[in-house]
């Protein structure tokens, strides 16, 4: 009886009502750092609900993962140890070497914390969130990049970004790794474009750090064999990035010479390779698009390297190793079957009012001698105009009206200059043939922007160094080749029975024997896959989308102290 009437009672109450107990109940004393240790999981569950009181989200959209990371582990702290935390602040103060922002993850905050190595329990709290959120962050940005593309590309529909789930359980494994540098550095993109942008990065950066190289005076063309005093400054200018080898003293001392103003042969050719780096004509002719390229500060290059190093966080997952990529500011496509360039071509792509948007899609089937409804923008931009200022426009086009159910409609019954303010009901065709604007291979993709690969009657455009020329398709130098390896049916398709097919003017859909996502991209700057010093092809930006993605990718993005 004295023993039940004890329980709940203290250790002194139970020993008073029984003194002839053989044994004193008594508890260990409990030391500060147990005391703390134990109210921690508590505290931090109780700061991390204030933050949701408080509406705030970090900065970086990254809370709920930190929430329900620390759910996963009751709570309890992660960043126990100094080394780890020591790991952390050199991962973010390394992340420049991804074209990111240090600030970004706080890291002034970071050492300040570290240095001082509070243990009460107030700075205990403080510290995990802090280094936890700038773990999310990084880990985030590493993975999928900064910015969101969606808001930037309103037909943006690559891989999302996952759920805050799989987030928080990518960050707590990456918290467990045997070594967090190098669980964060597998994060990134792994390929060799990648990583030569990284080099690239690091070249420019330490070019721009010295200073800005010359600027070179417009004015009329230079080119090889002409004495001009301009020669002096474009010289200096492509020694001072690497396209002109500097010959040391005697290289000096010729410079100061008379004929260094002369467009020696020398010259001529780093002039062409770095014409052939920057997307130009490489002819030596020195005109305003190379003016334009030399004058591009180190700074403004290191910049353009970033957005692009950006662009490929993005798209990183959905890199298979069959695809079908199209580089529009490159104006080129390849193909890749198990990872191995099997095509390439020029292609022309959508002028600047009508850009060909970065797509993530695949080829549903092929057309041979394909016949063109022409797509609204098309009808409403240039056939109905076309048509009130000549009305013998579709003849021209070798178009022609049809209703919805495709029967024939006699244009003269139109009233042209209403169309386009009253709606248009029908359809415009254009037939297949030499002349058709499709030309003779059209490779169908699912999107419902009208958008496709096709061949062209306008072969001369290829031979442009700059062809952002078509109303937002892509029209292919080299369509047949691609065709056949898409067919993937030696037995059936050869060049001789593509060409027959071909030539009987029949329209035919066929079926892709190989599927493989199609990729439109948008680049301007890539890695030289055959220099492993940091070379990288820079691109005219010419839909202007490199300022507002740097903007963005600058934009400030800190944790709360």
């Amino acid at each position: 009886m004295a023993a039940l009437l004890g329980v709940g009672s203290s250790p002194a109450v139970a020993s008073a009502g029984d003194d002839s107990a053989p044994f004193e109940s008594r508890r260990a004393p409990v030391s500060v750092a147990q005391q703390t240790a134990m109210t921690l999981p508590l505290r931090i569950e109780q700061a991390l609900h204030e933050q949701v009181g408080e509406g705030w989200s970090g900065g970086s959209g990254e809370a709920a993962v930190v929430r329900l990371f620390y759910y996963g582990r009751g709570y309890r702290p992660a960043w126990t140890g100094s080394a780890t935390r020591g790991e952390l602040i050199a991962a973010v103060e390394a992340s420049r070497a991804h074209g990111l922002a240090p600030d970004d993850f706080s890291v002034a905050a970071l050492r300040d914390v570290a240095a001082r190595g509070d243990d009460d329990a107030q700075a205990i709290v403080r510290r995990e969130l802090l280094f936890t959120d700038a773990l999310a962050r990084l880990v985030r940005q590493l993975r999928y990049g900064k910015v969101d593309p969606s808001t930037l590309y309103s037909t943006w529909n690559f891989s999302p970004l996952p759920s805050v789930r799989e987030r928080a359980q990518t960050l707590a494994e990456v918290l467990a790794a045997a070594s967090l540098p190098t669980a964060l550095a597998a994060l990134a993109p792994q390929d060799a474009a990648y990583q030569g942008l990284q080099k690239a990065l690091a070249r420019f950066s330490a070019l721009a750090a010295k200073g800005d190289w010359p600027t070179v005076p417009a004015g009329p063309t230079l080119r090889p064999g002409e004495s001009d005093s301009r020669v002096r400054a474009l010289r200096a200018r492509l020694q001072a990035e690497g396209w002109l080898a500097d010959a040391g003293t005697g290289g000096r001392a010729a410079a100061a010479r008379s004929d260094a103003t002369r467009y020696d042969k020398a010259l001529a050719d780093a002039v062409k390779r770095f014409q052939s780096g920057h997307g130009l004509t490489p002819d030596g002719a020195v005109g305003s698009n190379t003016f334009a390229a030399l004058n591009v500060s180190a700074a403004e290059r290191v910049a353009q390297i970033r957005v692009n190093l950006e662009r490929m966080r993005w798209v990183a997952r959905d890199m298979s190793t069959d695809r079908l990529q199209v580089d529009i500011a490159g104006y080129t496509a390849e193909l890749q079957l198990d990872g191995a360039r099997v095509w390439s071509s020029k292609v022309v792509v959508g002028r600047p009012a009508r850009e060909t948007p970065v797509l993530l899609d695949h080829v549903q089937h092929l057309v041979l001698n394909p016949k063109w409804v022409v797509p609204p923008t098309v009808l409403r931009e240039d056939v109905i105009p076309g048509m009130v200022r000549n009305a013998a426009y579709l003849q021209k086009h070798d178009m022609r009206v049809v209703d919805r159910g495709g029967q024939a409609v006699a244009a003269e019954q139109i009233d042209w200059s209403s169309a386009s303010r009253s709606g248009f009901p029908y359809q415009i065709v254009q037939q297949s043939g030499s002349r058709g604007a499709l030309g003779q291979v059209k490779f169908s993709l699912s999107n419902g922007y009208a958008i496709y690969l096709h061949d062209t009657p306008s072969r001369s455009l290829f031979g442009k160094p700059a062809r952002a020329l078509s109303s937002g398709c892509v029209r292919l130098e080299k369509p047949r080749e691609l065709a056949l390896l898409l067919l993937d049916d030696p037995q059936r398709w050869n060049e001789e029975a593509l060409a027959a097919a071909i030539a009987s003017a029949r329209t035919q859909t066929l079926p892709v024997g190989r599927a493989v996502p199609v990729m439109l991209l948008y680049r301007t700057a890539v890695a030289d896959a055959t220099d492993n010093a940091g070379s990288v092809f820079f691109r005219f930006d010419i839909y202007n989308q490199d300022g507002p993605l740097l903007a963005l990718l600058d934009s400030p993005s800190r944790l709360r102290p």
